[in-house]
């Protein structure tokens, strides 16, 4: 557990950007602290790691002071991935994922394997990438190698600074997707900072919410959606913003037609939460996925409405049966006939034991049909006496 107790921060110039800040961060849990630039969510960040030292108050960890402890070493037990990743460029990218343990002096072939080991988790084949540079490297891949490179060292601590922020829509989704399983794997404790509520929503365990170095309201993301503290918390809940479009090719088999970044949610979502992702994404109903994204059901914005008021309930509690899909290679031809003969508005597609890895609707097969048979460019016809 870490603890802040009566932290203030003053810099040199007078700015007061904490304020009497006393938090508890829970073992095995995502805490992301969230609210708008300057609110002071990334100076409360460093101060765990001693990159900044308060002016009053203090910082335990697991019953320690901070202040106690050397600062090296400190560092060295809490892994940190920044919003620019930070890769060193001359390296490989084993070496750069093995920093860590190299300062603390495991041996080399510890080091391979941990490399080896931290590179299959992320999906990224260690024959083909642990001997490239980061240039050689799209940013989402990068922006995993700075996470894997926190976990190098196994550390029980990792601090996450907005770290997906510049990466575009559907890379910054699949990675909050690997940070949650990473996270229901490892168990660490997280201190993630964001300024985008939906990113805090669909992660965290709890959400500090800060105001001008001060802490406005902390709970789950269900709390926080069903009780607002104040019309600030509100107003930032309600945010709009913009997300890209997935973008989709016009083949004619289903996977390459299909969406292939639905919107999912794990049984144990409240139906707040539920709720507001269905807001954000414009849909009305959430297909529900476990950990391994194995489809267990679906549920609706009715059942949801209807079942709104008792709170504790979660997904899990009303969802229904998924009845029919199909396997991915289907012919899109079948899927419409099958769309069709039931009345469907979409169709999951599956693999293997059942999971889930994208949705044909009636939005992709028109953009399909769109690419595929283009308007003609043609005259109009000239008609007399018009």
């Amino acid at each position: 557990m870490i603890r802040l107790q009566g932290i203030e921060k003053r810099f040199e110039d007078g700015f007061q950007a904490l304020k009497n800040i006393n938090l508890e961060f829970k073992g095995g849990e995502i805490t992301v602290l969230i609210g708008p630039s300057g609110c002071g969510k990334t100076t409360t960040m460093k101060l765990i790691n001693r990159l900044i030292t308060p002016t009053r108050g203090q910082i335990t960890i697991n019953g320690t002071d901070i202040s106690t402890v050397n600062p090296v070493e400190l560092r060295r037990k809490i892994g940190y991935v920044i919003q620019n990743i930070g890769l060193f460029p001359h390296m490989t990218i084993a070496k750069n994922v093995g920093v860590v343990p190299r300062l603390l002096k495991w041996d080399k072939h510890k080091i391979d394997r941990r490399v080896n080991e931290l590179l299959r988790l992320v999906g990224m084949d260690p024959d083909l990438y642990r001997d490239r540079y980061p240039s050689e490297l799209s940013g989402g891949q990068q922006q995993r190698i700075g996470v894997i490179r926190a976990l190098a060292a196994d550390p029980d601590i990792i601090l996450m600074d907005e770290p997906f922020s510049a990466l575009d829509p559907i890379s910054r989704e699949q990675l909050q997707d690997e940070l949650i399983r990473l996270q229901q794997e490892f168990k660490k404790t997280i201190i993630f900072v964001t300024h985008d509520m939906d990113e805090a929503i669909k992660i965290a365990d709890t959400i500090v919410l800060m105001k001008d170095g001060e802490v406005v309201q902390t709970g789950s993301p269900e709390q926080v959606l069903r009780h607002p503290a104040n019309d600030f918390v509100k107003s930032f809940i309600g945010k709009k913003r913009l997300r890209a479009e997935n973008g989709l090719e016009a083949l004619p088999i289903v996977d390459e037609v299909m969406a292939d970044n639905p919107v999912t949610a794990y049984p144990s979502r409240g139906l707040a939460e539920a709720l507001k992702m269905m807001e954000h994404r414009r849909v009305d109903s959430l297909f529900i996925v476990d950990r391994n994204h194995i489809l267990r059901g679906y549920v609706s914005i009715y059942q949801v409405l209807d079942q709104y008021g008792e709170e504790g309930k979660t997904v899990a509690d009303v969802m229904k049966p998924v009845v029919h899909t199909v396997r991915t290679g289907t012919p899109l031809t079948v899927a419409l006939k099958l769309m069709s003969k039931y009345g469907l508005t979409n169709l999951a597609v599956v693999k293997n034991n059942n999971q889930f890895v994208g949705l044909i609707t009636r939005g992709s097969v028109v953009r399909h049909l769109a690419e595929v048979y283009p308007p003609a460019q043609r005259e109009e016809p000239a008609y007399e006496g018009a």
